[in-house]
């Protein structure tokens, strides 16, 4: 009897194909639309573009996703994870900003949504397994599973999978890991989906392609403040410490002055108690590097790494992988050492590590240093 698979069809080009190859592997397939975000509540306060268009985005992917499960003759779910959202996404995401740490959401969606809520609704529903169509791969052992980079390193996802547990993964599949971009738009081309050529999704998972700066003025006071350099000239205003990252060159506002070089600017640092932006010129500039970081909320997918073991580690998504040293400390958190330094590297974000091909799982940046000097992030 073919196992059971429930598919997160998002009524995008990669879930798609996904369904695709599940089928043709044979099994059996369901598909779920996952609604997290109530759009028809909060379009006019998200600065949405399509404000004024009869159907907005999250409809039309459920329309997408529709169209592409009848077209492959499956059956589709639509189940509502708005509540669950706001409790274990949403909220995490407000709470990072206020703190002036920049958070990945999407991360937490994996944990706590796609992997955890969506888990619990597709078991109900019978399934053996769940899939989705994430870049990346799972070998399936006698007794553990590993995760591992997708094939396609431009778009590999197990970044945003670095918190997902043992248990998570010895239930899920990921159809289209060992594809690349590319290929996943042809086989979607020859079964004229209408997802085939249909733009990939942006930004954060919940605001996609809104304005970013009028969706958080909806949940969050602006504080406008200084920006300044390091030694605490002023040399501009700034909107609200939320809207800015460490390593931000764009929209910082900046004209020339003949007090400063002609180099660009960069968000070098916050202090939240005096609200001032600490900015600096240059893309080298050495307040950008760090050599060192301390980390919490450890999440190991099975192997737990070594002491005094070289492994890689990635500090944001798509950047090149750094080698690292590990050292554990108490009460859950770690020391990363990478002697090679690494730029912008920003609290809030995930320190995911790898043992060659596998995600051994990461941990949330707290505090960087350049050797035992505290950046100001």
């Amino acid at each position: 009897m073919a196992k059971k698979v429930i598919l997160g069809l998002s009524g995008g080009v990669d879930s798609s194909v996904a369904a695709i190859k599940l089928l043709q592997a044979g099994y059996e397939v369901e598909g779920m639309f996952m609604r997290n975000w109530d759009s028809a509540t909060n379009n006019d306060i998200l600065g949405n573009p399509d404000l004024n268009d009869d159907v907005c985005p999250q409809e039309r992917d459920y329309q997408d996703a529709k169209a592409v499960a009848d077209k492959l003759g499956i059956k589709l779910h639509r189940i509502d994870f708005i509540a669950e959202y706001w409790d274990y996404v949403f909220t995490y995401f407000i709470n990072e900003y206020k703190k002036g740490r920049t958070p990945n959401p999407d991360i937490m969606c994996n944990k706590y949504i796609k992997f955890a809520t969506f888990l619990t609704e597709a078991k109900r529903l019978g399934a053996d397994y769940i899939a989705m169509g994430h870049y990346a791969r799972v070998k399936h052992l006698e007794d553990h599973s590993l995760l591992l980079r997708g094939v396609d390193d431009n778009k590999d996802q197990t970044y945003f999978l670095c918190m997902i547990n043992q248990e998570q993964l010895r239930q899920s599949l990921f159809p289209i890991g060992d594809m690349l971009k590319k290929e996943v738009r042809k086989i979607a081309s020859e079964y004229d989906l209408v997802t085939a050529k249909k733009k990939d999704s942006t930004g954060i998972c919940f605001i996609g392609e809104r304005n970013f700066k009028q969706f958080l003025k909806n949940y969050l006071p602006a504080k406008p403040g200084n920006m300044v350099t390091s030694d605490g000239k002023i040399v501009a205003k700034h909107d609200g410490l939320m809207y800015y990252t460490i390593g931000q060159r764009k929209g910082l506002g900046i004209g020339g002055s003949h007090d400063f070089l002609n180099e660009p600017w960069f968000v070098i640092g916050k202090d939240l108690e005096k609200n001032e932006l600490i900015i600096g010129q240059g893309e080298d500039n050495k307040y950008l590097y760090s050599n060192r970081l301390y980390a919490s909320e450890c999440n190991w997918i099975y192997d737990k790494p070594l002491e005094n073991k070289d492994y890689t580690a990635k500090f944001r998504y798509r950047q090149k992988d750094i080698p690292v040293r590990i050292k554990y400390l108490a009460n859950d958190k770690i020391e990363i050492i990478y002697n090679d330094m690494a730029k912008a590297v920003t609290p809030g974000q995930a320190a995911v590590i790898y043992d060659g091909e596998i995600c051994l799982g990461g941990a949330i940046i707290n505090e960087v240093y350049m050797d035992l000097e505290k950046r100001r992030y």
